[in-house]
């Protein structure tokens, strides 16, 4: 193995000068470093002396001068909702470990369901020359961007688009055939927000699994996430737990002939369990309560919740994955829509029906 030459010192190194350091190639130093598919080919303590010289000589590779080889600039735009935690942080995590790996940074927007804003951000993100888009639970169908663009949870009916999104009939199955085992006839429904685009399609979801089970979907117990009232100012923020307080505070206002709750999302089944003991009904003895995304404080709650999780950080990683390949190559066909399984979560929240169904 040839003897390493002394060199520049440390946070001033280049490529070149860090291939000279090693008595290597640039091309060898290179395909380390960007972890590429052709290292592998190169001898394990090739790429051991690699790493380790870039460590301690705090080599940083110029993305800069890489991006204008590549016709790149190596940056994404996000557009978000909110930058709550829940649905978004679990989702970033996917994507963040994915574009990480990829060396690629990221913009993120958030258009608080602002149609205004939602219609403005993209163009102003590719003035920054971002290589795509990841569009997360965004209602955005006049999108229009000579750039890829992938869809999570949003339902883009674009060519240019490929949608990631949950089989929520799947979904609303595992919550459904889970209450109607324990006895629950009478359930109340927590439908999302209009602003959402998850609500409709979970929503014909659950009539369906609903006519299948035999399970009669009382009007008088469906009930809404009002988006109207969200606000800043106000301090009813979409992602408080008073989203599902307030309509379950309203329906136990006209009755409680019901023996169990399918929320929209976690946060909201959250705040319904509050409104529920405040009426004075215990979770699950006389209302059953099931969630939905499994966000990280659902196991947590009081009782612990019992949810249809959604793979949230996976389906960011999948998401982050397609758009990377599709800026790789804008040629190559890629599908219109990649479809991610839930799980139902058992935990404490539900439990058998206070009394014996009548059919």
């Amino acid at each position: 193995m040839p003897k390493s030459k002394k060199t520049g010192q440390a946070g001033h190194m280049n490529l070149r000068m860090l291939a000279e350091h090693l008595q290597l190639s640039q091309t060898t130093v290179s395909l380390v470093l960007n972890n590429s598919p052709s290292a592998k080919s190169i001898p394990p303590e090739t790429r051991k002396r690699v790493h380790d010289a870039a460590v301690r000589f705090d080599y940083r590779p110029n993305y800069f001068a890489r991006s204008l080889r590549q016709s790149r600039s190596m940056s994404v735009g996000v557009l978000a909702p909110d930058l709550s935690e829940g649905y978004f942080t679990r989702v970033m995590s996917g994507v963040v470990e994915e574009l990480s790996a990829a060396h690629y940074f990221y913009f993120t927007a958030c258009h608080d369901w602002n149609t205004e804003l939602i219609e403005k951000y993209p163009g102003m993100l590719v003035e920054r020359a971002v290589d795509g888009f990841l569009m997360l639970n965004t209602k955005a169908d006049k999108i229009s961007v000579p750039i890829p663009v992938v869809a999570i949870s949003a339902h883009i009916a674009n060519e240019n688009v490929t949608n990631i999104v949950l089989d929520h009939y799947q979904a609303a199955k595992l919550a459904l055939s889970h209450l109607y085992e324990l006895g629950h006839r009478k359930i109340a429904i927590m439908r999302g927000p209009r602003a959402i685009p998850d609500s409709e399609y979970r929503w014909e979801s659950i009539q369906q699994v609903a006519h299948e089970y035999g399970i009669k979907l009382d009007p008088s117990l469906i009930i809404r996430i009002d988006s109207d009232g969200w606000s800043m100012k106000t301090g009813y923020h979409p992602m408080a737990p008073e989203i599902g307080y307030r309509p379950m505070k309203a329906l136990l206002k006209k009755t409680t002939d019901f023996t169990a709750i399918f929320c929209f999302n976690d946060i909201a089944a959250i705040g319904a369990v509050r409104a529920l003991s405040d009426a004075g009904l215990r979770v699950p003895g006389n209302v059953s309560v099931v969630g939905f995304d499994d966000i990280q404080s659902a196991g947590y709650s009081m009782p612990a919740l019992t949810t249809v999780r959604q793979p949230l950080t996976e389906m960011g990683r999948r998401g982050a994955q397609v758009l990377l390949q599709r800026i790789a190559d804008r040629e190559k066909v890629f599908p219109a829509e990649i479809v991610m399984m839930p799980e139902l979560v058992v935990r404490e929240s539900t439990g058998a029906a206070p009394f014996a169904p009548r059919d």
